[in-house]
């Protein structure tokens, strides 16, 4: 296979990206997408009927507490869900073409090039019998990439921008700490200069120092390159200074939507403000940290209404009788009754 010039092969950002600037059309339109376990108790909609666009450069955060079905929402926009898990409902269109009809064959030139994943737990991402090095090289071969002074070339480029020295490139995972490692999988993800970096809660494993310096550097990245970001966590607080855009999400659904800063100054929806609640804050007067009663409901069984109205402390009898919708106040999505003015966001 004849080996590709290699600024061919590692495209650069363009000067607008780099200069993280969005021309507004999306890169990514998820429409109506719905996923399901198959169980012997029957389907658990893990994800129902999700909507979002996201713009060239953009930072969504997603955040939400554990099995509210973060992380299988990107995993179907991804297209890595494996049985019992599959999509039942609605589209994943990237940059013009939708994901969900593709075979294995056909997302293999977008994975890596055009869209990478950076997965939750490096150390089990990472391959633990080969070195790092051989890791980048397997993806750069992958795609195309034979020449061994391009491959040797890349790698101590992307291990560069993460704050790596290239001689870790033979180091084995076992061998780094866990942010080099959340580090080394971001610079693979990285080889191609991709459009789009998905992101599986990388901070999970690290203390709030680590976090914060590897969220700098993620951010610092996505500036420098242009790439969109979609970063999922179950820590509101990590995204607040990073994200352009929050989702929160509850039992599979958007619970709400909108500017990460407008979602924080001002939560309409009773989930988020529980969220929010529960994280303490090192601004302001002191206040008493308080939790969310209840748990989530079984999304083999969902509730007829509102599915967290048995959790609210907000709730009404109407709240009780039909699924609801998302509501449009001004640029923020809620699916809350009491949110707004009972203006639908589909009207």
């Amino acid at each position: 296979m004849p080996t590709a010039p290699a600024d061919q092969a590692f495209p650069a950002a363009a000067p607008a990206a780099a200069a993280g600037a969005r021309d507004g059309r999306p890169i990514l339109e998820v429409r109506d997408l719905s996923v399901a376990y198959r169980t012997r108790r029957g389907d658990v909609g893990a994800v129902e009927g999700v909507s979002f666009d996201l713009a060239q450069g953009e930072f969504l955060g997603i955040v939400g507490e554990s099995g509210c079905g973060k992380s299988t929402l990107l995993f179907a926009i991804a297209q890595l869900l494996a049985p019992p898990a599959g999509i039942t409902g609605g589209s994943v269109s990237f940059k013009g073409t939708d994901l969900t009809g593709l075979t294995e064959r056909e997302l293999a030139p977008i994975r890596w090039k055009q869209m990478s994943v950076v997965m939750q737990s490096a150390m089990n991402a990472l391959n633990p019998v080969k070195s790092i090095g051989s890791q980048f090289a397997d993806a750069m071969r992958a795609h195309g990439i034979d020449s061994k002074s391009d491959i040797a070339q890349r790698s101590a480029e992307v291990l560069a921008m993460v704050g790596i020295d290239a001689e870790h490139l033979r180091s084995y995972p076992h061998q780094l700490s866990g942010g080099m490692r959340q580090r080394s999988m971001i610079a693979m993800a990285l080889l191609f200069t991709p459009d789009l970096v998905i992101m599986d809660e990388p901070t999970s494993a690290l203390d709030v120092v680590a976090q914060r310096s590897l969220m700098i550097q993620i951010k610092e990245l996505q500036q420098q390159l242009g790439f969109a970001v979609i970063f999922v966590t179950h820590d509101m607080s990590l995204v607040s200074h990073f994200s352009d855009r929050l989702m929160v999400m509850y039992a599979g659904q958007v619970a709400e939507l909108g500017a990460t800063r407008e979602v924080f100054d001002a939560p309409r929806h009773p989930y988020s403000a529980g969220l929010m609640d529960a994280f303490p804050s090192i601004r302001g007067p002191k206040v008493a940290l308080t939790g969310i009663p209840g748990r989530p409901p079984d999304l083999a069984r969902p509730p007829a209404g509102c599915r967290f109205a048995p959790r609210c402390p907000r709730v009404q009898d109407r709240c009780l009788d039909a699924p609801v919708e998302l509501f449009s106040i001004g640029d923020v999505l809620v699916r809350c009754l009491r949110a707004g003015n009972g203006v639908s966001s589909d009207d």
